[in-house]
């Protein structure tokens, strides 16, 4: 998985980074992620660093909350960390001004996704099945190669060459041979105003997905679409994201 550590950042690096801090992000994005407690010495292997270095980064991210050691001397994500949680996602408003808009789509038909992305990966504010509440998907998926993903995709073709090539030069890309094919693909999304994806032809399994803001910060999409749907569907997407958009 894609860390701060080896992931170019979403906007140029600063002139002087600071590179404790980038460090002590990397260390805490792979522990909000695991499945399980991490050790140092496990988590040092994931991120390829010294252990020494993890531990130190380990005990001050305990020391400011951000971590907590188990019982077992494992660390797992700390209550300053959910704290941040809670308060950005209030902070900006984006979940609170999706319910009402999303609710007006035809959900029974069509699940509903809101995302954004982060370096190679989505992450899913909410990902419902065909109908379910909003309520019960909040936080329901863990995260997702954006190049699998519609809301990946389409948010992928709002960034630059610069930022394509930093994120998957040299690496495997999941659903695309080449750097080049992926550029084209992006190259349609950008010029469509849309993304409609195929992920599985047998059985068909599809989504389709717009951006959210100018500049794009996140992206909404439905899922189970065939191509006959968009006509329909596309506008009512459309509306929807308008309306999350007003901040």
């Amino acid at each position: 998985m894609a860390t701060l550590a080896n992931q170019a950042p979403s906007s140029a690096l600063p002139a002087q980074p600071n590179q404790g801090l980038l460090d002590g992000l990397a260390v805490l994005q792979t522990l909000a992620t695991a499945a399980a407690p991490m050790g140092g010495r496990e988590l040092a292997r994931r991120l390829g660093w010294n252990a020494m270095r993890v531990n130190r980064l380990l005990k001050t991210l305990a020391f400011a909350g951000m971590a907590r050691q188990t019982s077992d001397r494992r660390y797992v994500a700390g209550p300053a960390m959910h704290v941040l949680s809670v308060q950005s996602l209030f902070a900006s408003g984006l979940l609170r001004r999706s319910i009402e808009p999303v609710e007006k789509l035809p959900r029974n038909r069509f699940p509903v996704a809101l995302g954004v992305l982060w370096q190679d990966q989505v992450c899913y504010l909410f990902h419902t099945s065909r109908g379910q509440p909003l309520t019960s998907a909040l936080g329901a998926h863990t995260l997702f190669p954006a190049t699998r993903s519609s809301i990946g995709m389409m948010l992928l073709s709002q960034a630059n060459s610069e930022t394509i090539d930093s994120l998957f030069t040299g690496r495997p890309i999941s659903g695309f041979a080449t750097l080049r094919l992926l550029k084209k693909k992006l190259a349609e999304i950008r010029k469509l105003g849309y993304a409609y994806i195929v992920q599985r032809e047998t059985p068909h399994q599809a989504s389709l997905a717009i951006a959210i803001g100018s500049p794009a910060y996140a992206g909404l999409a439905a899922a189970d679409v065939r191509e006959s749907d968009i006509p329909v569907l596309l506008p009512q997407l459309r509306a929807a994201a308008d309306q999350i958009a007003v901040e």
